[in-house]
């Protein structure tokens, strides 16, 4: 019985050292996506996401520019009202696709080491590395 509280208390404890997602962390950061997963990136173009105020986002997804709005409510982060651009981009159009798909996936996030890590639950969708 004392293994099976020791077991909950230290499940308790690792959850409540969880970090918190902080909205001003966000505000006025510019990245630049450094991994995929399940897809090689070209070489010939950048996707980037930029967070202005308000976690407005914007940024390049190798071709085309897009925009849109991100929120944060109970420590989970999605992007909402993506709207882009539409030219045809035949060398980079598989990525771009892959990428809004992911953007548009995203319902949390975390911040390590000037990375920024998207994800759906558990998964990891996109990684990004700190510009500015």
């Amino acid at each position: 019985m004392k293994q099976f509280i020791l077991c909950g208390m230290l499940l308790f404890l690792l959850s409540s050292c969880r970090e918190k997602l902080d909205p001003a962390s966000l505000n006025n950061t510019k990245w630049e996506l450094t991994e995929l997963p399940g897809l090689t990136l070209p070489a010939s173009a950048k996707a980037t996401l930029n967070f202005a105020d308000s976690l407005k986002v914007s940024g390049k997804s190798f071709c085309n520019s897009y925009g849109g709005q991100a929120e944060i409510a109970d420590n989970k982060i999605t992007v909402k009202n993506v709207f882009g651009t539409r030219m045809f981009c035949q060398e980079t159009d598989a990525a771009e696709r892959s990428y809004l798909h992911a953007l548009n996936q995203v319902n949390g996030a975390k911040v390590k080491e000037n990375k920024l890590f998207l994800l759906n639950g558990d998964k990891t969708l996109l990684v990004f590395t700190k510009t500015n």
